[in-house]
């Protein structure tokens, strides 16, 4: 049956208007049908039985909990109906937020109300449901584990370049693993717990897409939503909302903080693997921008998670991905609560040479701000046979571009904005600023600027510098 036919068939009218809505991660595909009344309802065409079944379930089964999801009202096939819940997503909600890297105390609010909710979606959520519903598999298990930082592996790690030994990695990954399966839980695992399956009615959190759930331990969702990638959230807002989380947890029953805190950062870094898995998937492989933008701050929680002395190797490959590790890392292990350590550079400027052809690096910080600079006036090496297999970043080419001297003269330019901009920055505490290059094919006049904008920085002020040859798929912090 179709989605307006089953409409027909539960209002006793046909839709006056179907739109189309912009779907999740899955195939499902999602539409707003509106009666001549006004009243709108959503409708839910999936593309799997299984996955329908384990989301009607769970729905159902939430919302006699008093779980705030949205109702069911009919069902046919692989079609069904739901409440409209309206169109407000928490993560939409909290743009401001995320553009400035500084939350409002209203965005605040919302973020502590979505965690104060969580425990009782995976303690009472858990209570009197059947497992073997849900989709692809009941629970969090060996299997899955093995899928994600396989995911990593081959969808993030081999497609860097960065060579490592694969024994050696599975030695660590195997010991991961093991120590992520120790504990037992019957609670409920939401897998997606995130700022985009959150709605808000009334200035309420209500839940949705959580088909993929499943029997799991409840680290998982708090370093799913908490560590997410982009987000943003200053390290004392983190903590205020784990604190908001484990108030509620123990309503539950008695939480013991320092094991807690302990088993979360397993999940932190094994959550963060299977994201960059993705990454890599979408970004180096399919050659999405966006997620090629959401590889930087990624790398950025990684690397304040590190050193894992569990896991010498994983720790050595992920720190030369990372560039290093900071001298005081904010959840690194033995550093006790997740607070600010004071030591951490208050300014990271991301720089990027890139090619006009492939489009404008995106700012995965959010902030939409910075500057493109365009290279095409300065004298181009690639027109000369010479330097056509070499980049801005050989001393042939370098040697070329100085002593014809345009792009010296480009470059003061640029260092005199640039500077003033950082110096600013500074001042106010802001957290990032976005500088890219951009030429005929990033690989001469944009590469040879982009590093001498980063090495001019790092050398005069007390910033962080990510350098990022786009089209070379170089990264570096300096």
């Amino acid at each position: 049956m179709s989605l307006e036919s089953l409409y027909e068939k539960f209002t006793g009218a046909v839709p006056a208007k179907v739109d189309a809505l912009t779907g999740s991660a899955s195939h499902r595909r999602y539409y707003r049908l509106a009666g001549a009344d006004g009243r709108t309802l959503i409708g839910v065409e999936g593309t799997d039985a299984d996955e329908n079944r384990a989301f009607l379930t769970i729905d159902r089964h939430f919302a006699s909990k008093g779980i705030r999801v949205p109702k069911v009202l009919a069902e046919d096939g692989l079609c069904y109906l739901q409440e409209d819940l309206g169109s407000t997503i928490l993560y939409d909600a909290l743009a401001d937020g995320r553009a400035k890297g500084a939350y409002s105390p209203d965005e605040v609010a919302l973020l502590r109300k979505t965690m104060a909710a969580l425990p009782k979606i995976q303690v009472e959520g858990a209570q009197g449901l059947d497992f073997s519903v849900c989709y692809p598999q009941p629970s969090f298990d060996g299997r899955m584990v093995d899928f994600d930082l396989n995911y990593f592996k081959y969808d993030y790690l081999k497609l860097t370049g960065l060579e490592f030994n694969e024994v050696r990695l599975q030695d660590d990954f195997d010991h991961l693993k093991a120590d992520l399966l120790a504990e037992p839980s019957d609670t409920f695992l939401y897998r997606d717990f995130n700022a985009r399956n959150v709605m808000l009615v009334d200035g309420e959190p209500w839940f949705i897409d959580f088909q993929g759930g499943r029997r799991g331990p409840i680290y998982y969702d708090v370093a799913s939503f908490l560590w997410q990638a982009r987000a943003r959230y200053p390290e004392t807002l983190r903590e205020e909302l784990l604190q908001v989380y484990l108030d509620a947890l123990r309503a539950y029953g008695p939480v013991d903080e320092t094991h807690f805190r302990e088993r979360l950062r397993l999940f932190i870094l094994f959550r963060m693997l299977q994201v960059l898995g993705c990454y890599g998937y979408r970004g180096l492989w399919e050659r999405k921008q966006a997620f090629i933008d959401s590889i930087p701050p990624a790398l950025d929680i990684v690397r304040n998670l590190l050193p894992f002395k569990a896991y010498p190797y994983l720790t050595e490959v992920l720190t030369g991905l990372c560039g290093g590790v900071p001298e005081q890392s904010s959840i690194a292990e033995g550093s006790g609560k997740n607070t600010p350590s004071g030591e951490r550079t208050p300014l990271t400027v991301t720089v990027y040479s890139f090619s006009f052809k492939k489009g404008i690096p995106e700012d995965a910080s959010g902030n939409g701000g910075g500057y493109v600079f365009d290279c095409r006036s300065v004298h181009n090496p690639g027109k000369y046979e010479r330097f056509k297999q070499l980049t801005g970043l050989d001393a042939p080419v370098i040697e070329f571009l100085e002593q014809d001297g345009e792009i010296l003269r480009f470059l003061d330019h640029v260092y005199a904005l640039v500077d003033a901009h950082v110096e600013r920055f500074l001042e106010r505490g802001f957290t990032h600023l976005q500088v890219s290059f951009g030429c005929t094919g990033g690989q001469h006049r944009s590469a040879y600027s982009a590093q001498h904008l980063a090495e001019h920085l790092i050398a005069k002020y007390p910033v962080r510098v990510h350098l990022i040859h786009r089209e070379r798929g170089i990264e570096s912090w300096l």
